[in-house]
């Protein structure tokens, strides 16, 4: 499938991080971080999917990096990985804003269905590989394929991300900074701006398509993909 969902994996051992990230790879894209400094970073630098952090990190722990996000008003689901096992140890992560624990050593199999779970809850991640706009029209996450009323819609390149990043956030105001850090990321060397451009070569299309009012600007705040 293509990669719509985000994950930062905060895990000082490169040999599991690459392990890891290879188990997710049909899932999305996964992000790499070493130790604690660099994962709460990243975590408040752009936007993800789900976080998964170890608990015995360099330079700050993961207990510190969760408290401290949530602190930030960060909601994004957190699964630990860790080889503290105690019942006092799942509770302290529980009492910090974790949303899920998995000790090490651990099964490939655990980790996705744990992984899947998480994103299924907070409405990222679909097992039958279709993000549904409206009953009229549906994003196929596999193929990158559109359809509106049963008739294909061609996207090229990011048109489809920004589509389905707004899918997965329907009647949900996305600022533009929101957006440029998700398909861009924040080491992009293109300009904010490109986002406009986008915004309007994806309305033009969905004008032609008999979608005309589907995303809203609100000025000033963001753009709004309204679904009654």
């Amino acid at each position: 499938m293509t990669n719509i969902v985000k994950i930062l994996l905060i895990e000082d051992d490169h040999q599991l991080s690459d392990s890891v990230r290879d188990f997710l790879v049909d899932i999305g894209s996964v992000k790499q971080a070493f130790d604690g400094e660099e994962g709460e970073y990243l975590a408040t630098e752009e936007p993800y999917d789900l976080f998964i952090v170890d608990l015995m990190l360099p330079l700050m722990n993961g207990l510190e990096i969760i408290k401290n996000i949530r602190k930030e008003k960060i909601e994004t689901p957190v699964l630990v990985l860790t080889a503290k096992d105690s019942l006092e140890d799942k509770i302290t992560g529980f009492d910090t804003g974790a949303d899920d624990y998995l000790t090490k050593p651990f099964h490939r199999e655990e980790l996705i269905v744990r992984v899947k779970a998480l994103l299924k809850r907070s409405g990222v991640y679909q097992d039958d590989k279709r993000l549904m706009v409206d009953d009229k029209m549906w994003l196929n996450t596999e193929n990158r394929q559109v359809t509106v009323d049963g008739e294909p819609l061609k996207l090229v390149g990011k048109e489809y991300e920004i589509l389905a990043y707004l899918a997965q956030n329907k009647n949900i105001i996305v600022s533009r900074e929101q957006i440029f850090d998700r398909i861009w990321g924040m080491d992009s060397d293109t300009t904010i701006n490109v986002v406009n451009i986008y915004i309007s070569n994806l309305r033009r299309k969905l004008e032609k398509a008999g979608r005309p009012k589907l995303i809203q600007t609100l000025r000033n705040v963001g753009f709004l993909l309204e679904v009654n």
